[in-house]
């Protein structure tokens, strides 16, 4: 069973999220919050898997949440959700440690899908955010990785293995373990050793950073 924590100002929307959620019989809704500032107590309490948090909160909003939750040792992951899809955003809630960013308006049946997904420990991304992603860490014509970020992203990549450096790849391609496995000849227990591997070495997170890094250096 995925346990999962609904965080969202807004009552109707925290309502159909767990209307929508609650008719899959391998989640489960343990607890909701209203605001950013309740997070902590309510991961301590109930111990989700997962954190579905509304981005633009009144008090303390999803980007500070999702920092002050993902410093803490054992932490769930978190996907934000928005009505909007500002590249800063985006980037902001990537950066914080966030696995995924979906937009409110994600059909039910994607949403239930992305909560499996990140369980599963892969990242989540709505096609139109993708897109948006894409084009902000690239120049105008969409291929030259901007600066600083490039530089910086190379000296991080700099620190892997040849074989590390080819699964960061293969992740910032969007690639799943399996497909990692069977594209690189590999078990899938050794790209998932792989991963682990990056993220230490990148000070990374979840798999989301290790793309935007591979992005940034320009190798995809």
């Amino acid at each position: 069973m995925i346990r999962v924590l609904l965080v969202d100002d807004d009552p109707l929307v925290r309502s159909g999220l767990r209307l929508m959620l609650s008719g899959a019989d391998d989640i489960e809704v343990v607890a909701e919050a209203a605001d950013g500032g309740d997070v902590l107590a309510l991961v301590e309490e109930h111990a989700p898997d997962l954190v579905l948090m509304d981005i633009r909160m009144p008090g303390v909003d999803g980007l500070k949440a999702t920092e002050l939750l993902r410093a803490r040792p054992g932490a769930p992951a978190v996907v934000m959700l928005t009505t909007f899809k500002d590249d800063e955003q985006v980037l902001g809630a990537l950066r914080a440690g966030a696995a995924g960013f979906l937009l409110k308006h994600t059909p039910p049946a994607e949403i239930v899908a992305a909560v499996r997904r990140v369980k599963a420990g892969e990242p989540v991304l709505s096609p139109a955010v993708t897109e948006q992603l894409i084009a902000r860490v690239t120049q105008g014509d969409g291929t030259t990785p901007r600066r600083p970020e490039a530089a910086e992203a190379r000296v991080r990549l700099d620190r892997l293995g040849d074989r590390e450096r080819e699964v960061a790849v293969a992740v910032g391609q969007g690639r799943t373990n399996a497909e990692i496995a069977a594209e690189l000849y590999m078990s899938v227990a050794t790209v998932k050793a792989h991963v682990s591997h990056i993220l230490t070495k990148l000070e990374h997170t979840n798999r989301v950073q290790i793309a935007l890094t591979v992005h940034y250096a320009g190798l995809v």
